[in-house]
């Protein structure tokens, strides 16, 4: 079973938009991952995301890429201050791969849980668009791979 964990898109001001809706580049960026993670044949079952707007159309240019339109779905506890411990549980219980669309700090302080059982050393600087993919065997969890915007990115 693999999690992939997902900084949402680039989002706009609060100033500009209350809602922060993704902007013209983070809707481009996440396209251009999702796109990319489809066509080398990365699956999941499900998509989840915190419900906030930029979230939320992060993880539909997802589910269009990956073809999984049904099966997205919002989700507590992934709001940029949720306890990641919360989450972690649920995870633990999943059987099939997932995307979880999230926040900071929450994504990262999940990521130094699931790896180092403590949510408080920060061990990946994570992108908005960026993707980290996460592997348990044996028990453990580890990082397989990360993904940015930059490493793929078509000028």
């Amino acid at each position: 079973m693999e999690v992939y964990l997902v900084q949402h898109g680039e989002a706009k001001p609060k100033e500009e938009d209350a809602n922060r809706p993704l902007t013209s580049r983070g809707r481009r960026e996440v396209f251009l991952i999702s796109s990319y993670i489809a066509g080398v044949g990365i699956r999941v079952a499900q998509i989840f995301h915190s419900g906030q707007l930029r979230a939320r159309e992060t993880a539909q240019i997802f589910a269009e890429q990956l073809h999984l339109e049904d099966q997205i779905k919002e989700i507590d506890n992934l709001a940029p201050l949720a306890d990641p411990q919360l989450i972690r549980s649920w995870i633990e219980k999943e059987r099939e791969s997932i995307l979880l669309v999230g926040h900071l700090p929450h994504l990262s302080r999940l990521l130094s849980l699931l790896i180092l059982n403590d949510p408080h050393k920060e061990i990946v600087k994570f992108r908005t668009g960026g993707i980290v993919s996460l592997d348990k065997g044996e028990g453990k969890w580890g990082i397989k791979w990360i993904l940015t915007p930059e490493l793929i990115k078509k000028d």
